[in-house]
């Protein structure tokens, strides 16, 4: 492809890729669209064909898209990936009084200089609906192919980076070597590991046999690194919140380890150890004013459950008994996630009914022998939580 690419040519591959059922199919003709863009194009082109983009969704919702519509649209496309992109920068960088005002008339100068067709793409992709087939886990290997590189190498490099887009850069520039770079580092947060909903102990039991159950704290989920004296806490989407929470700082510097890289759950707990709500945590980890008052009337407490590295050694592709084993080692008991092994339903049962007795909303149950996998929802991860049910009313809704 010469020249900039068009918004129309990454249209005509979306809706020829959602024509189609076959998988290889899909991943042959957005491998074939990858191949023709330019550096400087495919975080923006791979970002879009998995339903994202790069800005995230900017205050963008139904009613800013139905007050930016344009008087018309133009019949020859001209709109560029570039284009496209550096239009979203502009709404993601609008704030404060006229900020609304400005996101429309930037989206309606957008959509203007867009056909009917792109701007329902462009609609879509902003709202997060767009269903062409080519999400993250089709994405990962159409870069995979464009590359010519193993998937399950790609797969990793974009689990540790916490999405394809800020891979397909480089494995389609630089192949392997390109790859290399998304190693596990200090100070480079990994997205965290999810996991699937179980109906209740007898059916996570029944899918992980011989499980290690632990507490589900209903807190805010933290990654720690730690590298000598230097401690530093992210959260689950890779923002540094260390200055708000000092209680975490000082917990890990009593770990017997040089570095690590430690996941888990801050929360904040009575006198008596039951947890205070949701929301008083949240407010109390997300306050960087008057942290050291908080910290008097409200501390923080940290739980561990995963060690995702420990000095010299990356533990991800390891089980998790032996990460479990590692972190044990390194840090003082209670910092540690109150757990327990079993194969027994009944004892499992009784886990979590005094999970519940706590205050806590239910318990974790982890296969004893599965790799830590970043920004994955596991089937070897089940949640299992009390289940309340609502009747809700419909007051009211944007359009």
């Amino acid at each position: 492809m010469t020249g900039p690419t068009l918004l129309a040519d990454l249209v005509d591959t979306s809706q020829r890729v959602g024509e189609h059922a076959g998988r290889r199919t899909k991943i042959a003709r957005l491998a074939d669209f990858l191949r023709r863009l330019s550096p400087e194009e495919i975080d923006i082109g791979v970002s879009y064909l998995a339903g994202v983009t790069r800005q995230g969704r900017s205050g963008i919702g139904y009613a800013l898209i139905r007050d930016a519509q344009p008087a018309a649209n133009v019949e020859v496309s001209e709109l560029t990936l570039a284009e496209v992109d550096a239009t979203l920068d502009q709404i993601a960088g609008a704030s404060g009084r006229g900020s609304i005002a400005d996101r429309t008339r930037l989206l309606s100068a957008l959509f203007a200089r867009a056909t009917t067709r792109e701007q329902e793409f462009l609609a879509r992709l902003l709202l997060g609906e767009l269903r062409q087939g080519a999400l993250e886990g089709l994405m990962i290997e159409a870069v995979a192919a464009a590359a010519d590189l193993p998937a399950a190498n790609v797969r990793r490099a974009a689990m540790i980076a916490g999405g394809i887009a800020s891979v397909a850069s480089l494995a389609l520039a630089e192949g392997a070597a390109g790859l290399s770079r998304f190693a596990i580092a200090l100070f480079q947060p990994l997205a965290p590991m999810l996991a699937q909903p179980a109906d209740d102990i007898t059916d996570a039991m029944a899918r992980i046999p011989m499980a290690a159950l632990e507490w589900k704290l209903d807190g805010a989920r933290v990654q720690v690194h730690k590298s000598g004296d230097d401690v530093r806490v992210y959260t689950r989407t890779g923002n540094d919140v260390t200055a708000a929470a000092p209680e975490i700082v000082s917990a890990v510097l009593r770990a017997q380890a040089q570095s690590l890289i430690l996941d888990g759950e801050a929360i904040a707990l009575k006198p008596n150890g039951a947890p205070y709500a949701f929301q008083d945590t949240m407010r109390r980890f997300g306050r960087m004013l008057d942290i050291e008052v908080m910290r008097a009337t409200m501390p923080l407490s940290v739980f561990f459950f995963d060690c995702l590295h420990r000095d010299e050694s990356d533990l991800v592709s390891t089980p998790a008994a032996t990460r479990f084993e590692a972190m044990t080692a390194a840090l003082p008991s209670e910092l540690l996630i109150p757990r327990l092994v079993t194969s027994e339903t009944s004892a499992a049962q009784a886990f979590y009914d005094d999970a519940l007795g706590r205050g806590h909303e239910g318990v974790m149950v982890k296969a004893l022998d599965a790799p830590y996998e970043p920004g994955a929802r596991s089937a070897t991860w089940l949640k299992v939580k009390r289940i309340h049910t609502l009747d809700l009313v419909v007051l009211a809704a944007e359009w």
